[in-house]
Formats: C-alpha cells, sequence, structure tokens
C-alpha cells in the first residue's frame, strides 16, 4: 500500500514517502535554494535529495515523478519542469539590485542553450539567469574568465568574446553547464577552505555529453584571442 501524504506534506513524510516509493535509503533537505530546486546525487547507495520548500506543497503525481527520477536518473520529468514553472511566480523576491539580462547576442541566443542545458542535466530546476556579461574597455586584460556564477547576485554571465561565429554551440554549452553547476551545488568548505570545484563538481562536470569535444577545441588556441585564459575548472 503506497505511503498517503497530506495536501502539505513535512519533511519528515516527504522523506518517508520517497523511501517507500523508491525502496531506497534517501537522505532528503529540505531549502529555500531558488537557484536549483532539485538536486539528486547518490554516495555510497544513498540518495542525497535536496528539494526547494515549494515542494512541500506538491501533489502526487509531481512527487511519483521525483520518485521514479531518483530510480532512474536518465527518467524525463514533465511534470517536475511545470510544477516549477507554475510556482516560480510565488517565490520571495531576492533584496538586490534587479541586474540587465542580456540573452540575444549577434551569433548566439542564451536564452535558448541555457533552457536546453537546464532540461537536459538539471531536469529544468536551475532558476538561475544567464546572460551576456558586458565588454571592459580601456585597459588590456591579461586573464579573462569565460563563465561566472555569483551567489549573491545569482546570476551567470557568459564573456562575450564567446559571441562569435566559430564558437560552435556544443562549446557554449558547456561553458554554461559548468556554471549552472557551481549554481546546482554551491560552495562547500572542506577542512575549513572554500572548495569551489570538488570531486563531486569534476565528476558531474564529465557527464556532459560534448566534455573531451569541448576541451579539445579550447585548447587548439587559435579560436580564441591570445590575452583569454579560461578559468572553467
Amino acid at each position: 500500500m503506497q505511503l498517503q501524504l497530506p495536501f502539505a506534506a513535512d519533511e519528515q513524510t516527504l522523506a518517508a514517502y520517497l523511501k517507500k516509493s523508491t525502496g531506497a535509503e534517501v537522505r532528503l533537505t529540505v531549502t529555500d535554494n531558488s537557484s536549483s530546486m532539485i538536486s539528486v546525487r547518490k554516495e555510497r547507495g544513498v540518495v542525497v535529495l535536496r528539494l526547494h520548500r515549494i515542494f512541500l506543497k506538491a501533489g502526487p503525481d509531481v512527487l511519483h515523478e521525483i520518485a521514479g527520477f531518483i530510480k532512474n536518473l536518465k527518467l524525463k520529468t514533465p511534470l517536475v519542469r511545470r510544477f516549477i514553472l507554475d510556482h516560480a511566480g510565488s517565490l520571495p523576491s531576492r533584496t538586490r539590485k534587479r541586474q540587465p539580462i542580456k540573452t540575444m547576442g549577434s551569433y548566439h541566443d542564451l536564452a535558448r542553450l541555457a533552457l536546453c542545458v537546464n532540461r537536459d542535466y538539471f531536469e529544468g530546476g536551475i532558476t538561475t539567469p544567464v546572460t551576456w556579461g558586458t565588454k571592459k574597455t580601456g585597459h588590456s586584460a591579461r586573464r579573462r574568465i569565460l563563465g561566472s556564477y555569483n551567489s549573491r547576485t545569482d546570476i551567470i554571465r557568459i564573456n562575450p568574446i564567446l559571441d562569435r561565429k566559430n564558437v560552435p554551440r556544443y562549446y557554449l554549452e558547456f561553458i554554461i553547464y559548468h556554471e549552472m553547476l557551481h549554481a546546482d551545488l554551491g560552495v562547500r568548505k572542506k577542512n575549513g577552505r572554500r572548495e569551489v570545484h570538488s570531486r563531486e563538481f569534476k565528476r558531474r562536470e564529465r557527464l556532459f555529453r560534448d566534455y573531451d569535444k569541448a576541451l579539445l577545441w579550447e585548447k587548439t588556441g587559435r579560436h580564441l584571442p591570445q590575452t583569454l585564459d579560461p578559468d572553467i575548472r
């Protein structure tokens, strides 16, 4: 018999439901992180699940889909994505200065690329906007960063130097994926020090379908200005 959930479940009830539905040991953490609404990973036989608080009000169909996703991480989750979209407006707004978002470039549309990356790798759970950064003028940059995630403003910026005809779609998707991983995992501390690119981060980074291809394109060196020093690992 399936465990019945009340209209609004608490954390313990939801964890018990998912454990019974999946037959797995589920370690659930309910968060207020609107950058990453849902995150699932497996550690030594334990499912580590992070869900935004809005899922405590999700219906049985959405929760059933989450349980299915826990059992098969390749499973598509259209109901989860729809639930996130339907409830995004009810999330409390952050007290921050609104940042201008520019997604359409001369050659690449970041909105379309980010939508595909979010759907294919994060089940639509990343709500962080992606924008082209601003071009720096008036000084010579010895080092440029291809992409960045700012946890304070919750914005991903992509270096506009990549808005070029010869930059392939898969490479831009890789940069976006890398920064979305930062939004998803956050910054952890190890031995009292910030660990930006943890072992888990690097493991998941290699799950990108064109990982080797993207690195090979990057390492050729002739595609981008010589002053560019990619800092994406």
